[in-house]
């Protein structure tokens, strides 16, 4: 049950397509390997007021937070975090080669006895 939170100055939506930002993380998350299909979720949340650096308006970012329930090694956390920032960072190159911004991320393990889930999209995937 991966979810990935896309926070991000809403200044860079003329550079940058988000909603492709979110098919690539939640397409690269399954190929990984570490991710299950069934309970990837990625969604954005866009910061309308913003107070970045020096203050200069034409700042941005974007951060990307992952929570994962525990119980995968380091290794496989390490190799999808990778993965996860790489692809981030070849998508947003010609936005990051033409204005300022900041690009971060971090994944953080959820305790599966602290955090209770309910899930039937599997029931309805379809098969093929």
């Amino acid at each position: 049950m991966p979810h990935i939170a896309i926070d991000y100055s809403g200044n860079l939506e003329e550079a940058v397509d988000i909603a492709a930002l979110c098919e690539l993380l939640r397409k690269t998350g399954i190929e990984t390997g570490v991710f299950p299909m069934a309970g990837i979720r990625v969604r954005a949340f866009r910061a309308d007021h913003v107070a970045i650096a020096d203050g200069d308006p034409r700042h941005g970012y974007i951060d990307i937070s992952v929570r994962l329930r525990g119980g995968r090694s380091f290794e496989a956390r390490k190799m999808a975090t990778e993965r996860l920032f790489a692809a981030a960072r070849e998508f947003l190159a010609p936005a990051l080669a033409s204005r300022p911004m900041a690009l971060s991320m971090e994944m953080r393990d959820i305790d599966p006895e602290l955090s209770p889930k309910l899930n039937t999209i599997r029931d309805h995937l379809k098969e093929g």
